[in-house]
This record gives C-alpha cells, structure tokens and sequence, in this order.
C-alpha cells in the first residue's frame, strides 16, 4: 500500500533527528502525566474509602486498638492514631524527662503533626510530574514546530518550488508538533487541578481525624461538635479506661 505524503507518518519518516527526538519526548511525557494521574486518582479513591472507614466504623468501636484494627493496613487514617497511641505511651514512659518541657497536649499535636504531614508528602507524590508536563509540553511542541518549518522553509527554497502544495504538506506536518504540545499538556494540567482538590479534601478529613483524636487523648472524649452516630462523641462506653490504659503503657 502506497504511504500517503502526508501526516504523522510522513513527519516521522521524513524528520530528521531532532524531529524525532521531541516526537518521542512528548510521547514519553503523555506515558508519565497518564500514569500519575490514574494511579493518584486511584489512591484518592482508596483515601477516601479510609476516610469514611475513620468517620464512621473507628468510633464506633470499644477500644482504641480494636478501631484501628478496623480500618486496617496502608490506611493513613490507621498511621494517624497509630502515631497518637504511640505519643502517649512515649510521654507516659518518659514523663519524668519531658514533662517539664512539653505537656501531653503539645506532645501528643506535635505526633499527629507529623504523621500528618507524612500523609500529604505521599499524596504530593508525582505532582510535580503533572506540574512540569502541563507547563513545558506546549513549549517543547512549538520547538519541533519551529524546527520543522525552518527545514522544510530551507528543502523548499533548495528545489525552487514554492508553490502551495509544495509549501502546505512540509509547514502542515511541521504544526503538528504543536498539537501533539497541546494534547500532552492539556490533559496534565486538567490532571493536576483535579488531583489538587482530592488531595487537599483528603488532608481536611486527615485534619479533623487529627482534632478527634487530639480530643480524645487528652480529653478522654471526641470532639462535642463532631457529627458522629456516637452522641458523646467517645470510643465505646469504657472510653475513659481505654485511654489510662494506653497512658499508662
């Protein structure tokens, strides 16, 4: 079958080094931005099913650890009170050092401060990927763009034949390279808000599992305005108990 002069296999075939080179790069930044952006929407996803593990099914347990246990492994949710339960054995294990210098409430923020903040570096995770496609891609297009015409400006003015359909097909093949530009970035930069607006959703809920969690270690009860099936907002009815016992592990 005869190749038509024109499109895409026609801009590879007669392209030169650098043609392909930019070809090959935008195909390679598509493969990354398409890969980040399905497997952080398949992690927000997963999160948010730990999320409402953590707004519901955690507080309704009887024990710390048995509401830990429920919202299982991989769960930054489990990382978070894991990290509170931890806190508090450690103050109460060293009270006699860091009691004069931090008070369980600082202590016990300070843990789920940075427990959170491990959550977030994961969600940030290949943003930047997303970030830098969606700004450069269009920018590396045009520079095949410009590449390609000037080339095929030169093979043109070599054969003297300036005529339009000499002049269509080699500028035509050449602006492609700006749409391919185009397609790799535009699905990027859509990527990217979007992943934006579950990470910072997730973060909110990890925020507020902290608040509750921060109450109950120190209080001995939830949060009185968290929406909870739970009306004194506590784990189990022996909440109180629970929580001595973690204090004094």
């Amino acid at each position: 079958m005869e190749v038509s002069p024109y499109g895409l296999e026609a801009l590879w075939g007669q392209g030169d080094f650098v043609i392909k080179s930019v070809a090959v790069l935008l195909v390679a930044m598509s493969i990354a931005s398409w890969y980040v952006i399905l497997t952080k929407a398949l992690q927000i996803l997963r999160f948010q099913r730990a999320a409402h593990a953590a707004g519901h099914q955690f507080w309704d347990t009887t024990s710390l650890p048995e509401g830990i246990a429920t919202l299982g492994t991989e769960n930054p949710f489990a990382e978070v009170a894991q990290a509170g339960v931890s806190s508090m054995r450690h103050h109460a294990a060293h009270k006699g050092h860091l009691h004069d210098q931090l008070s369980v409430s600082d202590w016990v923020t300070l843990s789920l401060r940075q427990a959170i903040d491990d959550v977030s570096g994961k969600l940030q995770t290949g943003m930047a990927v997303l970030a830098s496609v969606g700004s450069t891609a269009p920018f590396v297009g045009l520079f095949g763009t410009v590449w390609g015409i000037y080339h095929a400006l030169v093979s043109i003015g070599t054969s003297g034949q300036a005529s339009i359909d000499k002049v269509a097909g080699p500028v035509g093949e050449a602006l492609i390279m700006t749409a391919l530009g185009l397609a790799v970035a535009i699905p990027a930069t859509f990527g990217y808000n979007a992943l934006v607006r579950g990470n910072k959703t997730i973060i909110a809920k990890l925020n507020k599992f902290g608040f509750d969690l921060h109450a109950l270690f120190v209080t001995g009860s939830r949060s009185s305005n968290t929406e909870t099936g739970n009306p004194n907002g506590s784990i189990g009815s022996g909440n109180g108990a629970k929580l001595v016992a973690v204090k004094g592990a």
